[in-house]
């Protein structure tokens, strides 16, 4: 199976061609004004109308008010929403939209409960836990946690994030064999400005795991 690839984080259009050229499947797109990559909405649209077809608009909230939320699907006509905070089954439901839930992993956190509570969703997107941070924390979490043989059949696709490079998402992909992975730091040349060639050795990577 080959796992999809999201890069999270865009506030360029240069960054966010090179990554469809490359082979992303899915962007990102941050809204949420305390990350170092947050965007805002009219920076959002000046990329999103330069890109190809077939490559899915993410849009990221922690915790957000509704109507930031409603403004962002009605300017940019976002394809799925990413919610990164408590946000329960209902707060994501009221949009219409498809949605990824964000999971901080932590010993014991148990997807099988998780992906029944969040039925509606896509999938469930793995991050790091760090006390009193969202996400985009740059450190992976125990990949053990969620390999294969420790989820049940229930389970919603998984989307693994969390220190995700180069050099260790092949191992990670082998480990979790997941649905997709989302890279955002790990690609980058300084927080908000993505690196041509790391996003393009991280791609080889995901690509090359699928042929070992």
């Amino acid at each position: 199976m080959r796992t999809r690839i999201k890069i999270c984080g865009m506030t360029r259009s240069e960054d966010a061609l090179a990554a469809a050229e490359a082979g992303a499947d899915a962007l990102g797109f941050v809204f949420y004004p305390p990350s170092p990559r947050h965007i805002e909405i009219d920076q959002a649209w000046s990329i999103i109308d330069v890109l190809p077809a077939f490559v899915t608009t993410t849009a990221l909230f922690v915790n957000p008010e509704p109507g930031l939320v409603k403004t962002v699907i009605q300017r940019l006509k976002i394809d799925l929403l990413q919610f990164h905070g408590d946000e329960s089954v209902e707060f994501c439901e009221q949009f219409e939209r498809p949605y990824i839930k964000a999971v901080r992993m932590q010993p014991g956190t148990n997807l099988a409960d998780l992906s029944q509570h969040y039925a509606s969703a896509q999938a469930l997107l793995l991050d790091t836990y760090v006390k009193g941070v969202p996400g985009g924390t740059g450190e992976a979490f125990n990949w053990d946690w969620v390999a294969p043989s420790k989820r049940e059949d229930t389970c919603l696709p998984i989307i693994l994030a969390g220190g995700l490079t180069a050099e260790n998402v092949g191992q990670a992909v082998q480990t979790v064999q997941p649905w997709a992975v989302d890279v955002s730091g790990g690609v980058e040349a300084e927080p908000g400005k993505k690196s041509v060639a790391q996003i393009q050795a991280f791609v080889e990577a995901v690509n090359a795991s699928a042929r070992t």
